[in-house]
C-alpha cells in the first residue's frame, strides 16, 4: 500500500492536469498524429517535455514504489483528459500494465535491465498473448494458446503468430506468451529482433496508442533461460495480476478523456443557437447532458469502488470485470452524446470529440469484450449459488 499522503496525491494530480491541458492539448493537431498513432519522434518530444515539467510516469515514485490503485485512479484520469495525455507522461497501455507485472514479478535483474528503461520513459513495450483467430488461436480464450516454447540447452525457442498487439512497433521490450511442457509462461524479450517479424499493422478504429496493433511472427526466436519472467507454467496466473488492473487503467484514462469530450461539448451547446435560444435550452440536448453527468458520476465511483478491492490485495477478477463493463458502457454513451450533440462538428476531427468516440468504441473490446465479462460474471453466479445450495 502507497504511503504517499492524499495531499501529495493531489499535488501530482494538479501537475498532470496541468501539463496534459496546457502543454499536451496543443499537440492533438500535430501531423505526427496518425492512423496507427503518435509517430515514434513525437512521443520523444512529449516525454522530454514531461520529464521537464517532473510529470513523467507519476503512478510510480522516485523510490519505485507504486502508489495505490485509488490514488493511481486520480492521477490516471488527469492523464486521460487528452488522448496523447497517457502516452506523453507515460501512463498508457501497455507499458502501464506491463510495469505493474514487472514489478511484481520480475527478479531485480529483470527489473533493472527490462523495467527500468520503461518506467523512465525510454522505451515502450508489448505484451505477446493474442493470436490469429484463424488459426484458431488464444484470443479472449487464452488457454487456446497455440505459440510454443521449447527448451534448447540454455535458451528457449518460440515459435507461432500473435495478433492485435499493441505497440510492437517500436517496442523496445516484449512479454511473450507461450505454451511449455508445464503450460503457458512468460518470457521477457529484448526488441527488436530479427526473429520477430511485424506482418502487418492492422487498420483499426483507434488511432491513439504509439505502434497501433499489430500481426506478428515469432520465427524461431531464441530467449535466454534467465529472462523467463516467473516461474514456468505460471503464465495465466501473472496475466490475471496484470490484467485486473489493466482493466481498471483503461476505465482511468478513458474516464478523464470523457470528461473532456463532455466540456467541449457542453461548450459547444451552450455557445450554439438553433430556433431561437441556446442548444443546451432545447431538452432533447440539456438531457442528454445530463445523462452524461449520472454516467461520469457513476463511471467515477465504480472505478473507486474497485480500486479499493484492488488495493486489499486480493485479484479482484470478477469486480475488475463488473468495473470494466459498467464503465466502459457508461464512457461509450458519453462519447456517443458528445457527438450527437454537436452534429455534423462532433463528426469532424475539428475537436477530439469523434476520436474519443473511436477510442471507446474499441475500448468495449480492449481486455475483453462485455460479452465474455458477463458470461464469466454468470459462471461465477452460478458456482456462487451452487456452493450456497450446498452449504444449506
Amino acid at each position: 500500500m502507497s504511503s504517499v499522503s492524499e495531499a501529495q496525491v493531489q499535488a501530482i494530480t494538479a501537475k498532470v492536469e496541468a501539463f496534459v491541458r496546457d502543454v499536451v492539448a496543443p499537440y492533438e493537431k500535430d501531423p505526427r498524429c496518425g492512423a496507427h498513432g503518435p509517430s515514434e519522434d513525437l512521443v520523444v518530444e512529449l516525454r522530454a517535455l514531461a520529464r521537464k515539467a517532473g510529470v513523467l510516469t507519476p503512478h510510480i515514485l522516485a523510490d519505485g514504489a507504486h502508489l495505490s490503485q485509488r490514488q493511481t485512479a486520480v492521477v490516471l484520469q488527469a492523464s486521460g483528459l487528452s488522448p496523447l495525455g497517457p502516452v506523453a507522461v507515460n501512463t498508457a497501455a501497455p507499458d502501464e500494465g506491463n510495469m505493474y507485472l514487472l514489478g511484481k514479478v520480475a527478479s531485480p535483474e529483470q527489473k533493472a535491465r527490462f523495467l527500468a528503461p520503461l518506467v523512465e520513459g525510454r522505451a515502450r513495450s508489448a505484451f505477446f498473448m493474442t493470436e490469429p483467430a484463424e488459426e484458431g488461436g488464444a484470443g479472449s480464450d487464452p488457454s487456446m494458446m497455440q505459440t510454443t516454447a521449447r527448451l534448447d540447452g540454455n535458451h528457449w525457442v518460440i515459435e507461432g503468430r500473435k495478433a492485435f498487439i499493441t505497440g510492437a512497433d517500436g517496442a523496445g521490450v516484449g512479454i511473450v506468451m507461450a505454451k511449455t511442457d508445464d503450460g503457458a509462461t512468460l518470457f521477457l524479450v529484448d526488441l527488436p529482433d530479427p526473429a520477430v517479424r511485424i506482418e502487418r499493422v492492422l487498420d483499426t478504429i483507434d488511432s491513439s496508442m504509439p505502434g497501433g496493433h499489430a500481426i506478428i511472427s515469432l520465427d524461431g526466436l531464441r530467449v535466454p533461460a534467465d529472462q523467463m519472467l516467473g516461474a514456468s507454467g505460471e503464465g495465466f496466473k501473472y496475466a490475471q495480476i496484470r490484467l485486473s488492473p489493466a482493466r481498471l487503467s483503461h476505465c482511468m484514462r478513458w474516464y478523464g478523456a470523457c470528461v473532456r469530450a463532455n466540456e467541449i461539448a457542453t461548450a459547444y451547446a451552450v455557445k450554439r443557437h438553433a430556433f431561437g435560444k441556446p442548444l443546451i435550452d432545447h431538452e432533447g440536448v440539456g438531457f442528454q447532458l445530463a445523462d452524461n453527468l449520472i454516467d461520469l458520476k457513476q463511471a467515477e465511483l465504480m472505478i473507486d469502488w474497485c480500486a479499493g478491492v484492488l488495493d486489499t490485495g486480493v485479484l479482484g477478477t470478477a469486480e475488475s470485470s463488473m468495473a470494466k463493463v459498467a464503465v466502459s458502457e457508461a464512457l461509450f454513451r458519453i462519447a456517443d452524446r458528445c457527438v450527437q450533440v454537436m452534429g455534423g462538428t462532433g463528426v469532424s476531427g475539428d475537436t477530439i470529440v469523434e476520436q474519443v468516440f473511436r477510442e471507446l468504441r474499441a475500448f468495449r473490446i480492449y481486455d475483453g469484450p462485455t460479452e465474455v465479462h458477463k458470461w464469466s460474471l454468470a459462471k461465477k453466479i452460478k458456482r456462487d449459488a451452487l456452493h450456497a445450495a450446498k452449504a444449506g
